[in-house]
């Protein structure tokens, strides 16, 4: 249902609280090949998911955000409900350890550049942006 397989690049779910960063992975993402969904904080991230959970290949979270959890509760929650969504997890100030991170998730610590942002999504997907 994804469009996996058929051409259709794999879809992004980027959710960070500043607006700039945000902007910037969304464009580097898609300057990549991947098409983008960005959120400021989990639940408008959730509501995405409940819309495009079987499109959604990558959420992408800051921990840090404001609102009813931050991207590491976000991030437990996306894989207990889609399992099939990789995460990939971001701060400037927390550094979970391995263990926090749930499923074979990544962090990558900011700042970050955006050839080291799109190579951890490319790398998690198994493929080019088309997967």
């Amino acid at each position: 249902m994804g469009g996996e397989g058929q051409g259709i690049p794999a879809l992004v779910l980027v959710v960070d609280d500043e607006p700039l960063v945000r902007m910037t992975a969304a464009d580097e993402l898609e300057e990549a090949g991947f098409r983008v969904l960005e959120a400021a904080n989990a639940d408008e991230a959730l509501a995405m998911l409940k819309t495009h959970s079987d499109d959604v290949r990558v959420l992408f979270t800051d921990v840090n955000m404001p609102g009813s959890m931050d991207g590491m509760a976000l991030a437990a929650q996306v894989h207990r409900r889609w399992p099939h969504v990789r995460l990939l997890i971001s701060s400037g100030y927390a550094r979970p350890h391995p263990d926090q991170i749930p499923d074979d998730g990544r962090f990558v610590p900011k700042p970050y550049r955006s050839a080291t942002l799109v190579r951890h999504v490319t790398e998690m997907l198994g493929s080019a942006p088309e997967a």
